[in-house]
Formats: C-alpha cells, sequence, structure tokens
C-alpha cells in the first residue's frame, strides 16, 4: 500500500473512531431506555432482551403535558422569529435611510452582550407587562434573542438575489410584499432554515428562563419536566422510563434536523438555479 493510501485509511479509521464515540451516547439512551432496573445493572453496556417498550408508556404520562407545552412555545417562537427578522433584514438590505448603517452596527454590538446579562432587565420589563407566569414571557424573550443573528444572516442573503429579479417582479406589478414572499422568501429558504433550526434549539433546550418565569408547574416545558421527573424517577432507581422520557424529548430535534437537512440542500440547489 502506497503511502497516500495508508493516509487515507488512518483518517478513514480516525473519522470512524470518532463517529462511534459521538453516536455511542444516543445507542445507550436507546438501549437503556427499553431496560428494566435488573437488565439495567446486569447488562449496563449491551442491549438486553426482553425490550419493555411500556417505559415509554410511562414516560409519555409523565411527561406529555411538558412536551405539548414545548411544541407550542417552539413553533410560535419560530414562526415569530422567522416573520420579523426578515422583514428587518429585507429592510436594512434593500433600503438606505438615514442612520440605516449605524443602527445595524448597533444592533449587531447586542451579540456581544452576555446573554446572563439580559436576565434582570428582561424580567422586569414583562413583569410590568405582566406576562410573567405565562408562556408569552417565553414567546417574548426567545423571539428577541433570536432577532440579532436572524437579522444578520437573512440580510446577507437577502442583499445577494439580484437586482434584477427585484425590477422583474416590480414590473410584473408585485409590492414589496409580494416579492418579499414570493420571491426574495424561497431563495432564501437555506437561511431561513438556519434561523428556524436556531431559535428552536434555543426554545426547546432553554431551562434557566422558563425556571424564572413559570412559578406554575402546569406550564412548564419539557426541560423543567424532565429535570422534575429525573428527581422523582432516580430515587426509584426506574432509570428504564427516566431515559425513555429524554428520548422521546429528544424526537422533534431530531425530526428537525433530518427534515430541514433535506430542505438545506434543495434551497441551496433551487436558489443557485433561479439566482
Amino acid at each position: 500500500m502506497s503511502g497516500r493510501g495508508v493516509r487515507r485509511a488512518a483518517a478513514h479509521f480516525v473519522l470512524i473512531l470518532l463517529a462511534v464515540a459521538s453516536l455511542y451516547p444516543f445507542w445507550f439512551l436507546l438501549m437503556t431506555s427499553l431496560k428494566s432496573n435488573d437488565q439495567f445493572y446486569h447488562a449496563y453496556y449491551a442491549p438486553a432482551l426482553p425490550f419493555h417498550w411500556s417505559n415509554y408508556v410511562e414516560a409519555w404520562n409523565q411527561i406529555s403535558g411538558y412536551f405539548v407545552n414545548s411544541i407550542t412555545v417552539t413553533a410560535i417562537s419560530v414562526l415569530a422569529s422567522l416573520v420579523l427578522a426578515s422583514l428587518a433584514a429585507y429592510a436594512f438590505a434593500r433600503y438606505r435611510f438615514p442612520g440605516s448603517g449605524a443602527l445595524y452596527l448597533l444592533i449587531l454590538v447586542v451579540l456581544l452582550i452576555p446573554a446572563t446579562l439580559t436576565l434582570i432587565p428582561a424580567f422586569v420589563i414583562l413583569r410590568n407587562l405582566h406576562l410573567i407566569g405565562t408562556h408569552r414571557a417565553l414567546y417574548a424573550m426567545y423571539v428577541a434573542d433570536s432577532q440579532v443573528l436572524g437579522i444578520l444572516i437573512l440580510r446577507g442573503f437577502f442583499a445577494s438575489v439580484p437586482e434584477e429579479l427585484l425590477e422583474a417582479a416590480s414590473l410584473d406589478g408585485a409590492g414589496e410584499v409580494q416579492t418579499m414572499a414570493r420571491v426574495v422568501a424561497p431563495l432564501a429558504r437555506p437561511a431561513l432554515l438556519t434561523v428556524a433550526i436556531m431559535t428552536a434549539l434555543t426554545s426547546w433546550n432553554d431551562y434557566l428562563w422558563p425556571l424564572i418565569v413559570l412559578p406554575d408547574t402546569r406550564k412548564w416545558t419539557v426541560t423543567l419536566g424532565l429535570v422534575s421527573f429525573r428527581d422523582r424517577y432516580a430515587g426509584m432507581s426506574a432509570w428504564g422510563p427516566l431515559f425513555a422520557g429524554f428520548a422521546i424529548a429528544s424526537v422533534p430535534l431530531f425530526v428537525l434536523f433530518f427534515a430541514s437537512m433535506r430542505h438545506f440542500v434543495s434551497g441551496l440547489t433551487s436558489g443557485a438555479v433561479k439566482a
């Protein structure tokens, strides 16, 4: 084997090891979610038969309410973030008005501010608006947090759209809203998906902000529900239902990842052709 072949084989071997190391925690999660306590202690690293699918039923009965809360909060946050960030980014990309450059730089400066420094001001503002204790406090925070990076990503993509396409839409009688919705948005699908994924990950995985603003346990999101579920079942050594709950909570993120990657590639190809 030549030196180049040896290097390629070594590189493949290292990549395989990294892939196994990355995927094994998910494999361990799925294995453990189907075990009884005895199987967990006697077959810690390997699958064990029979599978206990009842663990998922038990876990769902415990976290279903939190799961639905997170789905609602995430969906509304993503939709609102996309609409607001798209409109703002379109304005910054296609129009020049007095102070637009300074305002855009001021928005970017917000990226330099640690998120923890905004917790107290945000809490005070939302308390004065009587939103504490409601899911609207979550919507407001997640949408506001997503705007800066969303505007940054979308503005660059909108600015790269050929001017000829916008002029052609204008000659066909399309207004600004129609041009944005029917011409620019389809071309910006990859950028829009990026903003949607980032907002969804933030909304779904956040633990601290819901803990601060939601004293009512019935309104908790899945992250808070899983911690309560963990504390309840870890003391009983019921590892199967506990890991089943973790697996259920991870399903939407897996679905989002695989679905968005397919559309991401399709959007890139479509945008390249139309451009």
